[in-house]
């Protein structure tokens, strides 16, 4: 037995459909620009999304680190090997949903989840099993407390039926729901079996976003919720409500109501980030466009103008991708920039990366920087 979609109520309702209208003119905003200016921003949002799913597992990256190994898993960054494990494998296993958006005959199976936990833990493997169920008892434990345990998973001689059940109702369960409303049952669900020796948090966040991008309005990129769930208070509230609705044993009878709430509340939250994000991007964007003979850049060096003014720095390296050029072209570009003091040099050659220059556009960098009011979608709104 699973547990079950509760049936939302008007406030939740309302909600919904609040965030049907945000995403719709958040694609219509995407699909009008030109795709140049969408492609750093596609970057930064998975990279946010990875460094938040490292982050609520234990593992520090900076976001932009994250890019610079999204980039090349061998660049020179500083972060530990294990982080580096981390973020390649999470990177791997992010690609491979996007690359599901949109894709036809695409059925849910145990062999394609079992996969993609192969993807984000086949490097502990075999300390840690990956890509196979589990062979014994799990137990959450509480923190600040080892012994003490917080959640028991259901006996391991029933994971292989909870997973045959999850999967069928994946394929052909609720299909009357939103997606949207599937897509956050399909994480409790399988966070609510832990099916895995390790790993399961990610899986179930990893599964969510694989069904939202399925439902094809928005790309897994501006759909995700890892990148709302990794910050602190979230994280928190995350697990507050995982363990209020689950209970302290596999319980599929207990109320989902607040677990749905939480989603529609991190799904309208996290609408609202980006679109925001879009929006500066796209008016940084321009502002450097406009100010191109001022500048005396090339319209490819306005790429790099503008990922320094969204991220606050840019690799040679990731340059030379970003824009299909060679070394050697990349190169010269960064030192006129650098002569230009648009920007400035940071570290030695490998680890090299730039930085805004004395006389790059402080009024991009204020656009870049605008701040912005998120909006608790259920304040203000009736409850049932």
């Amino acid at each position: 037995m699973l547990y079950a979609t509760p049936r939302l109520t008007a406030a939740d309702q309302q909600v919904l459909e609040e965030i049907a209208t945000l995403r719709r003119d958040l694609h219509h905003g995407v699909q009008r620009a030109p795709t140049k200016w969408t492609l750093d921003l596609r970057r930064h949002l998975t990279a946010s999304a990875i460094a938040a799913s490292n982050t609520i597992e234990g593992y520090e990256v900076d976001a932009r680190d994250v890019a610079d190994l999204m980039d090349d898993a061998q660049e020179k960054v500083d972060v530990t090997e294990a982080n580096r494990a981390e973020t390649v494998a999470c990177h791997q296993a992010m690609t491979y949903i996007q690359s599901l958006h949109g894709a036809p005959d695409v059925a849910y199976s145990k062999g394609l989840l079992n996969a993609l936990h192969w993807m984000l833990q086949g490097h502990h493997h075999p300390h840690k099993l990956a890509g196979q169920w589990r062979r014994g008892p799990i137990y959450i434990t509480a923190v600040g407390d080892p012994h003490a345990t917080e959640y028991e998973g259901p006996h391991e001689d029933d994971v292989p039926g909870l997973m045959g059940e999850l999967v069928d109702w994946l394929n052909t369960g609720d299909l009357d729901a939103d997606p949207l409303v599937r897509a956050a049952m399909a994480h409790l669900n399988l966070v609510k079996v832990h099916p895995w020796v390790d790993g399961n948090g990610r899986m179930s966040r990893s599964l969510q976003t694989l069904l939202i991008s399925r439902e094809g309005v928005l790309a897994p990129e501006f759909s995700s919720i890892e990148a709302w769930l990794g910050m602190p208070g979230h994280t928190w509230d995350y697990y507050k409500v995982l363990r209020e609705v689950g209970g302290p044993v596999y319980s599929p009878k207990r109320d989902t109501a607040p677990w749905m709430r939480f989603n529609l509340r991190a799904y309208h939250e996290q609408t609202q980030r980006v679109q925001h994000r879009v929006n500066r991007s796209n008016g940084c964007w321009l502002q450097l466009d406009e100010q191109r003979d001022a500048l005396d850049v090339s319209e490819r060096q306005v790429t790099a103008l503008h990922e320094v003014a969204m991220v606050g720095r840019v690799r040679r390296s990731r340059y030379e991708k970003a824009e299909g050029i060679s070394e050697q072209q990349a190169q010269r570009d960064m030192q006129h920039l650098t002569r230009r003091e648009l920007l400035t040099p940071v570290g030695n050659t490998k680890g090299r990366f730039y930085v805004p220059g004395a006389r790059y556009p402080q009024e991009v960098l204020a656009t870049a920087a605008a701040r912005h009011t998120i909006r608790d979608p259920y304040a203000g709104v009736a409850s049932p």
